[in-house]
């Protein structure tokens, strides 16, 4: 499964990206940005967990890796917590690749994934948290249509819910995307 737009590509994750999303998982900064720790296992370790989750992916998500069009893995999305009940999931993303930060890439990414999911799901609502403090993110989750529903405290830190609409979403042309964010 490959979805294509104008500068990045989702496709399904495989082994091959184990190597970045460590590195990634491993950096101070990117965990800072997730409101965790970075990561503490070996490459071995997580080599072995890496393998298991491929193997077995978690219920009720679907993991993509975002590569730039000329094959670069840059980062990763997702969306999980699937309520078939309440027809609704969280989405996730990360631009692990600090060159494509800032530059477009993350919005078309997020759009990408939200014309997927709702075209191939019955899911009506999408929602996200994001740190209070972290305006790029925001600002690129406001320009793919997401708004401010709440804001909630988790062990120390201050988060944005963000939510949209199967009917607010208008399936944005990878031509129409902004250059920069």
């Amino acid at each position: 499964m490959v979805i294509a737009g104008q500068r990045v590509v989702l496709r399904e994750k495989r082994f091959s990206d184990a190597d970045s999303d460590y590195a990634w998982r491993c950096d101070a900064e990117l965990a800072r940005y997730d409101a965790t720790a970075p990561l503490k296992l070996s490459v071995k370790e997580y080599t072995l967990y890496y393998i298991e989750q491929l193997k077995h992916p978690r219920e009720n998500s679907s993991w993509f890796a975002i590569d730039s069009l000329d094959g670069k893995h840059i980062g990763n999305c997702m969306y999980y917590d699937v309520e078939e009940g309440r027809k609704q999931a969280k989405i996730g993303i990360i631009i692990g690749d600090r060159d494509y930060w800032g530059r477009g890439y993350g919005a078309e990414a997020v759009n990408l994934l939200v014309d997927y999911i709702f075209e191939k799901t019955n899911l009506e609502r999408l929602y996200l948290d994001t740190l209070e403090w972290n305006a790029r993110a925001q600002r690129c989750f406001q320009k793919c249509g997401f708004v401010v529903c709440a804001r909630i405290n988790k062990k120390g830190n201050h988060f944005l819910i963000m939510e949209l609409y199967r009917g607010w979403h208008k399936p944005v042309k990878a031509e129409d995307m902004p250059q920069h964010i």
